[in-house]
């Protein structure tokens, strides 16, 4: 009989039969939620399977799976970036993977799908027998990052709603006085006010609970959501300013992880249907409020008190230091203890010393507008959720409320918070060389507007140059570490060969779990700096000992290009040691995509007679993409296996004049495409080998422009006889 989550015998990765579900989420649930579900629902039927996909979307879940689909099912692919119930999948083959793989990789999860680990609940797997499916580009997702990533899901529309709110609420209705921009009591306008605070007061909460509930479930949403509270609200706790974002993020773990603690203890039977409703909600909101008030209070509260303190000795020194120091504060935790300070510090001297409130205000709206200002000048490096917020930012930012920019720093706090940090600083230093006054407590060119600032030019001076330094940075350490997206990356074609053999030797020994094997590649990074390790093992050929950024671009070898041709093979030789052949080099792909391109590149091979296993050639191929992309640049490709589906070191070229999409650090499509693959035991030397011949003469612009324009497979191998 066969079991639940075990294919049908005779359903292979190819083969027709399977009934597979999938549920497809996003973090906004507009256009990748939908993209994705209709992308594997083709794939699956193109395929010969049949698939029924549940979206969950942003007008909530659509064409929902029953229990009897479940029950019938031999495999569930979870293409979601956000958190999916998996409950309902118990003893089924769960694939988990971003949203964006069931976009550019539905065929490979399908075909992962029925290795995949089976769901046995409470977050436990096992494999009966097979080795868990690599996760496209999902290695590097693990729980803290998706239980992060749920959280600022959940809060971006408290942050958008409540800022939006407050902002044109401030801006129909306030007037400018000596305690800020206030709204009349009995105004309209502070209807809408109220209701904005209310959003706001609630995002905070909203982010720790999401992140809670991402990691346990239910029983710890409440938990989180009432840690998330105490930690925004600091007079619970004897400090004049809460915790903010960041303590939030701390209370989300801190909940979350309590509670599966408490989870994993043995109670009696009677009591268990109550833990999760009663039990774990009341202990764990118990113990985690308390923790907070009491032991992590304590210490927020201190750093308030001693930062008011220090501030205040620093009203003699410089303005352009003094303003600094205020921009860094601003811009560190946008409404926590720390932003807290310098914004009540600058408040309260509002009457005697407005220039210090003035290098504040001009701080204020920088982080909100320079984020938002990135996501409009390097759009393919953030999502469309991104995109969506960063159009609010720059709302939000020009009404002086810095929170912004919280979705982005909860996001990517490394990089976004010092690039926060320094536009801060800039703007601070401006204003206070400046002597900028702001004559009331709030920041935001919305107060230049309103007539409450003093050396008006000169502000938005600060503004401008903060915002424009915190874009700029944003942009550069998203690049730099991998937070943007590949084609956004630039890479001569010198600095792509490098990347690949140095990349591929450095693969030849162990190395972390999802850690990219090309170096430079698909993490959004420049592949020029792999040359520093370009140098290939010992085991290398003497050829391929190494590639040299010294060497000349286009091969340097045009006039020796005749006596090559003539020393080339004719059509039906070999090149590449005899592992290219006539047989596996075709003129034109048909395929119009990466997951196409590798299995037809695989069948190509498996002419030969050395593949013994094509469908394992092919999910050795997905495998190694799913490490980083094998799309080098220049338009080459080069996708490669180390498998013992072949019994022979072959390798495969052909062409694709429309070029395939594949991830490459430049942006460009695919027109030339090798394809390699090699026994496990000859993995080492080999393969390096292979690799770093093809690299070094893909190198030559001229080269590879008489590969595209060769007319037939015989001048094809005459082109290729010249790698040496």
């Amino acid at each position: 009989m066969t079991s639940p989550a075990d294919p049908p015998n005779g359903a292979g990765a190819s083969g027709p039969g399977l009934k597979l579900l999938a549920v497809t989420a996003c973090p906004t649930g507009i256009a990748h939620t939908y993209m994705a579900a209709e992308k594997l629902a083709q794939a699956a039927e193109s395929l010969g399977h049949s698939m029924k996909v549940e979206t969950q979307g942003s007008i909530g879940a659509e064409n929902v799976l029953s229990d009897n689909d479940v029950s019938q099912a031999d495999g569930v692919i979870i293409a979601a970036d956000k958190d999916v119930d998996r409950s309902r999948f118990i003893g089924k083959r769960v694939l988990v993977v971003a949203v964006a793989d069931g976009i550019h990789r539905p065929e490979r999860l399908i075909e992962q799908v029925r290795n995949a680990p089976v769901h046995q609940g409470d977050g436990h797997e096992a494999e009966r027998g097979a080795a868990p499916a690599a996760s496209g580009g999902g290695k590097g997702r693990s729980v803290t990052y998706k239980a992060l990533m749920n959280g600022v899901s959940y809060m971006i529309p408290f942050v958008v709603v409540g800022g939006l709110l407050i902002a044109v609420s401030l801006a129909l209705g306030g007037d400018t006085t000596s305690k800020g921009i206030v709204i009349p009591d009995d105004s309209f306008w502070k209807t809408v006010n109220d209701i904005g605070s209310i959003g706001f007061e609630l995002m905070i909460p909203a982010l720790s609970g999401y992140i809670a509930y991402a990691i346990a479930d239910r029983p710890a949403l409440v938990p989180g959501m009432v840690g998330g509270w105490i930690a925004a609200h600091g007079e619970l706790y004897d400090s004049e300013a809460g915790a903010g974002f960041i303590g939030a993020i701390v209370t989300g773990f801190l909940a979350g992880y309590l509670v599966l603690w408490i989870k994993r203890v043995k109670v009696p039977k009677f009591v268990q249907p109550i833990m999760p409703i009663i039990v774990i909600p009341i202990v764990a909101t118990s113990a985690l409020g308390l923790f907070f008030i009491h032991v992590l209070g304590e210490p927020i509260s201190w750093v308030f008190e001693r930062l008011t303190d220090w501030l205040g000795g620093l009203t003699g020194t410089s303005a352009a230091l003094l303003g600094i120091i205020l921009g860094l504060m601003i811009a560190f935790d946008m409404g926590g203890p720390v932003n807290k300070t310098a914004f009540l510090f600058g408040a309260g001297l509002v009457s005697k010393n407005p220039e210090v409130m003035g290098a504040c205000a001009a701080a204020i709206p920088v982080p909100p507008l320079g984020q938002g200002l990135a996501t409009l000048l390097r759009r393919r490096m953030f999502d469309d959720q991104e995109r969506e917020t960063g159009l609010a930012a720059l709302f939000m930012g020009f009404f002086g409320i810095t929170e912004g920019a919280i979705p982005f720093a909860a996001a990517r706090p490394a990089r976004v918070i010092p690039a926060n940090m320094l536009g801060g600083a800039v703007a601070g230093a401006i204003a206070g060389v400046a002597s900028v006054e702001d004559n009331v407590p709030h920041g935001g060119p919305i107060v230049a507007v309103l007539g409450a600032v003093g050396g008006v030019p000169m502000f938005f001076v600060a503004v401008v140059v903060g915002t424009a330094v915190t874009a700029l940075v944003t942009i550069a350490l998203m690049s730099v570490g991998g937070g943007g997206r590949g084609a956004d990356a630039d890479a001569g074609a010198g600095g792509v060969a490098e990347a690949a053999v140095a990349g591929e030797a450095a693969s030849a020994a162990p190395s972390p779990a999802g850690a990219p094997v090309l170096a430079g590649v698909g993490s959004g990074g420049g592949t020029g700096a792999a040359s520093a390790a370009v140098a290939a093992p010992d085991a290398t050929a003497p050829k391929a000992a190494s590639v040299s950024a010294a060497e000349p671009r286009d091969g340097g070898k045009a006039e020796a290009a005749p006596e090559a041709a003539e020393a080339a093979p004719e059509a039906g030789g070999q090149v590449l040691s005899g592992y290219l052949t006539e047989q596996t080099v075709r003129e034109r792909l048909a395929a119009d995509g990466k997951d196409a391109a590798i299995r037809e590149m695989a069948e190509l091979l498996a002419a030969t007679g050395k593949v013994a296993d094509t469908a394992e050639l092919v999910r050795a191929a997905f495998a190694r993409e799913d490490q980083g992309t094998t799309g080098l640049g220049e338009e080459i490709a080069i996708p490669h296996a180390k498998t013992d589906a072949v019994t022979a070191p072959v390798v495969g070229f052909a062409r694709s004049p429309e070029g395939i999409e594949w991830g490459a650090p430049d942006g460009t499509k695919a027109r030339l495409v090798f394809m390699i693959a090699v026994p496990e035991a000859a993995a080492g030397d080999e393969h390096l080998r292979i690799l770093a011949l093809l690299s070094r003469k893909l190198m030559g612009a001229e080269f590879r422009e008489r590969l595209l324009g060769a007319a037939d497979v015989g001048a094809i191998l005459r082109v290729l006889g010249e790698i040496e």
